[in-house]
């Protein structure tokens, strides 16, 4: 196309809109879902909203938002910009044209191949949020599970630790560097299998719907849809993808938030055993309605400034 030529860095832009304007929205749910799946103490939903508030202020619920904020330019330019170019791809293998319109199964492909290729970006994108979510609750419990194994002979005594203020990292930054100092770039990818189990399915469950949510709203075939329809079917496959992803979710975020000062987990397979032995079937749809609820507006804003933002470049 002849807007493709002369922009065509069109959907990796626009990916970077979009992605930009959905950490907004999405990152205080993300923080609650967070601390639900791999925190302690947190009854419910509420529950936790109003911990995160009493104990931290609203300030609590934009931790570790600068990090995502600034490398979504590169993950969600790469996701959205992969994905478009995959089917363009499969429709030039396929048919001999790159605008073509694809299949289903040429969607389902295209999906799962940008959720392979997403890990490569978004699993230390994800550990480096979630440290620095829950680092101050994982310092507090590392910390008095540390001094209760002192013993009982040692002058120090539980109370003695000071876990009122303490951080394990000052910022982002500091978060990668010692992660690098400490675990090697494979400390940066740990839960990347995980992430892999969830982002697979996951994109596909999130492209997939949109597509299809997105033709049953328009008035006809030929047209293309409303802004209205664009977001009312972002929205519904942000929640759909999210829910569905769950389980695997729950394990990542407990891999990547494991104890930073005693490794609790083994693998994949040892923090499902464990996870399910002392807390039951359950805890694998932990944060499930938060994943619900923070899906639809995260990625009815992601989709709906995408188009718009994709609209605008190849109008130019």
């Amino acid at each position: 196309m002849q807007t493709s030529k002369r922009f065509p860095l069109d959907d990796f832009i626009a990916g970077w809109v979009g992605g930009a304007s959905s950490v907004f929205v999405g990152h205080p749910l993300d923080t609650v879902k967070t601390r639900l799946q791999a925190g302690k103490g947190n009854k419910n939903t509420l529950h936790c909203c109003l911990t995160i508030y009493k104990k931290e202020t609203a300030l609590g619920f934009f931790k570790g938002m600068s990090f995502p904020l600034a490398s979504i330019t590169v993950y969600n330019s790469m996701v959205f910009g992969f994905f478009s170019n995959a089917q363009r791809f499969i429709s030039k293998y396929r048919y001999g044209d790159g605008r073509h319109p694809c299949s289903m199964l040429d969607l389902t492909v295209a999906s799962m191949l940008t959720g392979l290729v997403s890990v490569g970006v978004g699993a230390p994108v994800d550990l480096v949020k979630i440290r620095l979510q829950m680092q101050t609750q994982s310092l507090v419990t590392e910390q008095l599970q540390l001094a209760g194994n002192i013993g009982s002979g040692s002058n120090i005594q539980l109370h003695a630790v000071d876990v009122s203020n303490q951080r394990l990292y000052r910022g982002p930054i500091h978060c990668i560097s010692s992660i690098l100092q400490t675990q090697g770039l494979q400390g940066l990818y740990r839960g990347g299998g995980a992430m892999l189990l969830r982002d697979i399915p996951g994109y596909t469950l999130y492209f997939i719907p949109y597509t299809i949510f997105c033709d049953l709203l328009k008035p006809d075939a030929s047209s293309s849809p409303h802004p209205c329809s664009i977001w009312l079917a972002g929205g519904l496959a942000g929640s759909i993808s999210w829910v569905t992803a769950t389980p695997a979710d729950v394990v990542k975020s407990r891999m990547q938030a494991d104890a930073q000062l005693q490794r609790k987990y083994r693998g994949i397979l040892h923090c499902i055993l464990h996870s399910y032995r002392t807390e039951g079937a359950e805890v694998f749809f932990r944060g499930a309605s938060v994943n619900a609820i923070r899906g639809f507006p995260m990625s009815a804003t992601m989709f709906l400034t995408y188009e718009l933002t994709l609209k605008f470049f190849r109008g130019v």
